[in-house]
């Protein structure tokens, strides 16, 4: 067998599995994250209502500044939970469509 030949060989016999299991403290790991996601999304709701008083008190009070950043933290927020939200279903799906590459 030519040395391209063995190479090619070992190349395609390669994958990659995802198995939590397979590292010590992959239960640990999962924990981990979900607690991230957590202050996340308590970070986004904090967003959420602090950007949407300060949009209101700058609004009524005539402060345009003041209302362009609350409307700017209300938007973050909800925008921010959409993506932590979406975060696994996101990874999940380019993971899929990179396993079929061959």
């Amino acid at each position: 067998m030519a040395a391209p030949e063995l190479i090619a060989t070992f190349v395609l016999a390669v994958s990659a599995v995802p198995d939590p299991s397979g590292l010590p403290g992959g239960a640990a790991l999962q924990k981990m994250v979900n607690g991230l996601v957590f202050l996340g999304l308590i970070g986004c709701v904090a967003a959420v209502v602090v950007g949407g008083a300060t949009w209101f008190l700058g609004s009524q009070a005539g402060n345009y500044n003041a209302s362009l950043g609350g409307r700017r933290a209300a938007v973050g927020g909800v925008i921010g939970a959409l993506v932590i939200g979406a975060a696994a279903a996101i990874v999940n799906f380019f993971y899929a469509a990179g396993a079929t590459v061959r």
